[in-house]
């Protein structure tokens, strides 16, 4: 009987530990499990651009090299078919070399491997993406899209099954725990972590360097980022 308690002790302290990192501090909120929605309601592509304007969109697939310690290389495969507004939004950040030189700023293996996250300019888990002439953030919505689904749904968690899932060496974005509060901040997974699915936009996994991302500890800096296939596929 004392398992399934000490299982979710677990699974509380790592949500908490990763919701932590999704905003800046004066819009910080408490972390807690998020509450998920069965809706299953989905945005067509021809109207997310002009549901959420601005936003840098990635319409189809991309590859961006990652070197990570000074010389090791993580490649990634973005998936901008089923999470065009994340996919688009970390493959703009990477094109404007906003990843190069920031930290891992947090590191969970305890009690068990969690996530490597990153790309938070002020290095301690409260900051986010600023666009030049900007004095706010930059957000974006959380988006999931269900297996089977025409389109992703927007800005709400869901019960159902995801067509990106949080396996190992995944890449998806931190945010608080209000759903739309994603900036900057991404996290690898260091195992097939299913509770984060429908809570938690995934937009890419590890192709290459998978190895990387176990060796990586706190403190580690990002040396450089670039795409380097699929930024015709970059709509801005």
């Amino acid at each position: 009987m004392q398992k399934p308690f000490q299982h979710l002790i677990v699974v509380s302290f790592l949500l908490g530990t990763l919701m932590l990192g999704g905003c800046d501090s004066p819009r910080r909120e408490q972390a807690a499990t998020p509450t998920t929605s069965p809706s299953t309601t989905t945005t067509s592509p021809d109207t997310t651009t002009s549901q959420f304007p601005g936003l840098p969109r990635l319409n189809g697939k991309a590859t961006v090299l990652m070197t990570v310690k000074g010389n090791k290389q993580i490649t990634i495969e973005l998936d901008g078919n089923n999470a065009p507004i994340s996919a688009g939004n970390f493959a703009d950040l990477v094109q404007k070399g906003f990843y190069n030189g920031l930290s891992f700023h947090r590191v969970v293996r305890q009690p068990q491997p969690f996530v490597v996250q990153g790309g938070d300019p002020k290095g301690n888990g409260s900051g986010g993406y600023i666009p030049a002439g900007s004095t706010t953030e930059r957000r974006i919505p959380l988006e999931i899209k269900p297996r089977g689904a025409t389109a992703p749904i927007y800005s709400q968690t869901t019960t159902d099954v995801p067509e990106l899932q949080h396996k190992r060496g995944t890449i998806a974005m931190a945010r608080s725990q209000s759903p739309d509060s994603a900036s900057s901040q991404f996290y690898f997974t260091l195992a097939d972590i299913a509770f984060l699915d429908g809570n938690y936009a995934v937009f890419g996994k590890i192709t290459q360097g998978l190895d990387i991302i176990d060796t990586i500890q706190q403190g580690d800096k990002i040396t450089s980022a670039k795409v380097t296939q699929g930024i015709e596929n970059l709509k801005k």
